[in-house]
């Protein structure tokens, strides 16, 4: 149905037979080259993790309510790791449905959800989130929290140490979050979807090899 890869940083990106969803392509920011697939749709948690030029055939940034081909998608607005508590919010976190899965993607935020935003993002059986922390982003304590409160199926853990990157500031390792949160692993090349009822009963953390 559908396959969600990991391509480093916070960027992954979910493929269906028909269309392809690529969530903050702008690898620039890590040391790599920006993601561009032609007529994907481009969607971005922050105006900085947009890539402006190449071939996507459409953008789509911040609060509001989309539909693009296979997936309907549900921005809410957020503020960053980095921001104050009463700055504007930056960041925006999206829901997402695709064949009947629903999938958070929740970007470079704040370590409490409001009941407005949990409200927002609603039930969900995949939920995306960066983990690697160093003052930057959630830390694995502050990622672990959230995957509690938003209670998921299936936790994607994303922007940890990575060799091959070159973060802001440092990260913590993928381990740290994965010991925080207790719950069984997997790891696989994609994550990949047959069926809504394919899904884990019971919450499981998916390591996505990057690719």
């Amino acid at each position: 149905m559908f396959d969600i890869e990991y391509k480093g940083g916070n960027t992954i990106v979910v493929t269906t037979k028909k269309a392809t969803l690529a969530i903050d392509p702008k690898q620039s920011v890590v040391g790599l080259k920006d993601l561009v697939i032609k007529d994907a749709v481009q969607l971005a948690t922050e105006e900085r993790f947009v890539v402006p030029a190449g071939e996507y055939r459409l953008l789509l940034e911040g609060p509001g309510e989309y539909e693009a081909s296979d997936f309907s998608i549900r921005g809410i607005p957020a503020t960053r790791h980095i921001d104050a508590d009463d700055s504007l919010p930056l960041s925006t976190m999206y829901r997402i449905e695709v064949g009947g899965v629903t999938i958070a993607v929740l970007g470079n935020i704040a370590p409490k959800l409001s009941e407005d935003q949990l409200e927002g993002i609603g039930v969900v059986d995949v939920v995306i989130l960066p983990v690697g922390g160093g003052g930057y982003t959630l830390d694995a304590t502050s990622a672990a929290s959230i995957v509690r409160q938003i209670d998921p199926k299936v936790v994607i853990p994303v922007h940890y140490a990575d060799a091959a990157l070159k973060y802001e500031v440092p990260q913590d390792t993928l381990e740290t979050f994965t010991k925080e949160l207790g719950a069984p692993t997997e790891e696989v090349a994609k994550y990949k979807v047959k069926s809504a009822s394919a899904v884990p009963e019971v919450l499981t953390t998916v390591i996505v090899a990057r690719s």
